[in-house]
């Protein structure tokens, strides 16, 4: 199944309400890091992507997925563009500094915590791969204030830049259901734009899913 949307946006851009949005639009069922997390499954499939040792095929790695958006998926929108040309590109953003409070309040805090709990967790495991393949493609430096926010800029920046304008949607959550609609070319739900993954439910999700990884 090709993908027919691809989120190029950060972590903590929306990228959850985008999830939600594009499934309720009919371009589900959509990959977000919350569906390792929901099949563990997954995480044999992205090392192999992480350790780039070998070619990917991505109909494997994403299959059955008609769209993907948030890590992991995010550090290859490049390569996912390049490998699905039909697709359409949404880059969700928000204000860098907003942003950085975000991340700080949850991809922040979740990885003290991994810390804590210690690699053999599957789920640590998993983030301690993710963080190592982001900094390896030089992008996530989250701990550092003007250096997340410089990576967030130029990530952004970035993706303008690769992506051919007619395919690029820059999206904002905050602005609902119209623009995404359009540029998808369907017909505006009948129901509230969705906001998901909140910062609360962000940390209580992270805890469950440690607390779990420490039981399996």
């Amino acid at each position: 199944m090709p993908l027919e949307v691809i989120g190029a946006g950060s972590p903590r851009t929306g990228t959850a309400s985008l999830k939600v949005a594009l499934e309720q639009l009919g371009f589900g069922p959509c990959h977000h890091m919350g569906e390792c997390f929901a099949h563990p499954e997954q995480f044999a499939l992205w090392e192999r992507v992480f350790e780039e040792k070998e070619p990917v095929d991505w109909e494997v790695v994403l299959k059955g997925y008609r769209s993907a958006c948030d890590a992991p998926s995010v550090i290859v929108y490049r390569e996912l563009a390049e490998r699905y040309p039909k697709a359409k590109v949404i880059l969700t953003t928000r204000d860098p500094e907003s942003w950085w409070r975000s991340t700080q309040a949850t991809v922040t805090q979740a990885s003290a915590h991994a810390a804590q709990v210690g690699p053999e967790n599957p789920v640590v495991k998993m983030m301690i791969k993710l963080t190592e393949y982001r900094a390896r493609r030089g992008i996530g430096r989250p701990m550092e204030h003007d250096a997340a926010i410089a990576d967030f800029r130029r990530h952004n920046e970035e993706v303008r830049r690769v992506i051919a304008p007619e395919r690029l949607l820059v999206f904002e959550a905050k602005q609902g259901w119209a623009p995404l609609c359009k540029f998808l070319n369907v017909p505006v739900p009948d129901a509230p734009f969705p906001h998901a993954n909140t910062t609360e439910q962000f940390q209580a999700g992270m805890r469950e899913r440690l607390a779990k990884g420490d039981n399996q």
